[in-house]
């Protein structure tokens, strides 16, 4: 199991980025969550199989259709299992 916390610049926000992260996360059975910074990136924490979570990050190389993704920085962290399922929390 793994677990990844990521950073995703550029348009993605306003483009329905993080109700397409929930539903993408949940279709491949990723817990954690996913929000809005109020610097203008978005913020997520993967957890799942290995392959689950490398799935997730490729798509969120492209995001939505209507998002542009300049940039993402992640970070690999210790699987804990903290999640139950997956959830958009409120903007930080």
């Amino acid at each position: 199991m793994l677990r990844k916390h990521v950073y995703l610049s550029g348009r993605v926000q306003g483009v329905y980025f993080r109700e397409h992260t929930c539903q993408m996360a949940k279709k491949l059975k990723i817990t954690g969550w996913v929000r809005n910074l109020r610097d203008g990136r978005v913020e997520a924490i993967f957890e799942g199989s290995k392959s689950a979570v490398a799935e997730m990050l490729r798509w969120c190389n492209q995001g939505p259709p209507a998002a542009i993704v300049e940039k993402i920085e992640e970070t690999n962290e210790a699987y804990r299992g903290d999640f139950p399922d997956f959830k958009i929390l409120p903007t930080k």
